[in-house]
């Protein structure tokens, strides 16, 4: 039976998944818009910090003034009704089956987690940036409560993840997972001062308030790109290169010329890798048939019979024939995320979970950066996330880019070096991110397996 007509079982029987939403940002208002019409589905709660943000998010979705109550205890006594609340904490009672984390901050977002896992509550982690900082532990933990634990569908990870598992359950090697995006090398150094000379949204649109300049900044310095690819690499158990990554212009069409091995004449530095390919040339021209929203997964040919078929579908093989990609052109961000919340309460399986501890998101000197100064994290002033592997990330002690927040340089660290845990004055108030950390480093043992063909084990 499909999700669909489970959920439409679910309804007649009176027993809809339950949902409690922590965040009330762009993903939130974009899920609150399609779970409304979603059949076997109660929102019981929307939890922000900001009030007013979450009328807000109501609103954009046309969410009925008559169904709203002003406690948790009362939306779940009606299957229609939804509270909106600033205190997440209220959510994470019986009635609630799944709980959507999109705070966007990790620290808050590792202990959501802890708290909806304790109360029996699958998690479906929007706040992709815990995933690098501790979503390997995460998982770990909701397996050993008999709860799900998995990345948001409709964002970029859970949909390359989803390729791969398609690559991988047709007997593909996997070379490389990945997406296409906007990139110019000058981006490393953007600052919320100047992110808006890097997109193109208007100044009226920029002056208005309504985009987020550390998030926008985030999105173009490299740093999110790092995240996302971290949270694909953990999932799939591939292995990120330590010199991180190249965004190389190309079109969809040179997708698997472009993502195979430089052995191969590709960029990668080796097969069973992620990449992020950028849509403008290094002169900042838009590339033709550019891959920017896009998502891909490049599959090598098992035998010379396979690399013949590839050669039938021009403009998905290498010109050899031996490379081949499998494209998506959108993702729908919130829209999508249903898939995942459908799939944990109803089929108790995740749209890709952290099953590794492979990739990590490091942060890094946007400038020279002096002791004595604070770092500002994601989207800020000070630094930028890179994407290295797992491995690398601890031999260097690396700074998770997600544990760069308003912390004290203690030792000055040069433009484009990785800022490490001995560079900085760990702040004790996040002993619990900190402990989850510790527990996800310990993983880095069941890490990616190179050979040729390997089958990832469940841990």
């Amino acid at each position: 039976m499909d999700l669909h007509n489970q959920l439409l079982e679910r309804e007649r029987r009176g027993q809809p998944i339950r949902v409690g939403v922590i965040g009330a940002g762009r993903f939130g208002a974009m899920y609150l818009a399609q779970a409304h019409t979603t059949p076997g589905l109660h929102i019981v709660a929307v939890a922000d910090i900001n009030p007013e943000r979450a009328r807000t998010a109501l609103d954009l979705a046309e969410w009925p003034d008559s169904e709203l109550v002003s406690t948790v205890p009362q939306a779940l006594a009606s299957r229609r009704s939804l509270a909106f609340v600033e205190d997440a904490n209220q959510l994470f009672v019986e009635g609630i089956d799944v709980i959507i984390e999109a705070t966007g901050n990790p620290i808050a977002g590792v202990a959501h987690a802890l708290k909806a896992i304790a109360a029996n509550q699958h998690v479906v982690m929007v706040t992709v940036e815990a995933d690098p900082l501790a979503g390997p532990a995460l998982r770990q933990h909701a397996r050993r409560a008999g709860v799900v634990y998995t990345l948001a569908y409709g964002d970029q990870p859970a949909v390359i993840w989803e390729l791969v598992d398609w690559a991988r359950t047709s007997g593909f090697e996997v070379v490389c997972a990945g997406k296409g995006m906007k990139f110019l090398p000058h981006y490393h150094e953007m600052t919320p001062d100047n992110v808006w000379e890097n997109w193109e949204y208007s100044k009226e649109l920029t002056d208005s308030g309504q985009l987020n300049p550390r998030m926008y900044t985030s999105f173009r310095d490299g740093t999110k790109a790092a995240i996302e690819m971290a949270a694909v690499a953990n999932a799939a158990r591939l292995a990120p290169s330590d010199e991180g990554l190249t965004f190389t212009p190309g079109s969809q069409e040179e997708i698997a010329s472009i993502c195979r091995p430089r052995s191969q004449g590709g960029v990668l530095a080796h097969s069973g890798s992620v990449e992020v390919m950028s849509s403008v040339t290094p002169d900042g021209k838009w590339v033709r048939h550019h891959t920017q929203e896009g998502v891909f997964v490049v599959v090598k040919a098992t035998n010379q019979y396979v690399a013949d078929c590839f050669k039938d579908f021009p403009g998905a093989a290498s010109p050899d024939g031996q490379y081949c990609a499998l494209y998506r052109p959108y993702h729908f961000i919130g829209l999508e995320a249903n898939i995942s919340v459908a799939n944990a309460a109803l089929r108790g399986v995740a749209t890709g979970e952290p099953v590794a501890f492979c990739g990590d998101a490091v942060a890094t000197a946007k400038r020279d950066l002096r002791a004595g100064e604070r770092l500002d994290g994601e989207g800020g002033y000070t630094v930028w996330g890179k994407l290295i592997s797992a491995r690398a990330s601890v031999e260097r002690d690396a700074l998770p880019v997600a544990m760069a927040h308003d912390v004290k340089l203690i030792r000055s660290v040069p433009q484009g070096q990785v800022v490490t845990w001995q560079d900085v004055q760990v702040d004790e108030s996040h002993a619990q991110a900190l402990e989850l950390r510790k527990q996800t480093v310990a993983l880095l043992d069941q890490g990616p397996d190179q050979r040729p063909g390997w089958l990832p084990n469940e841990s």
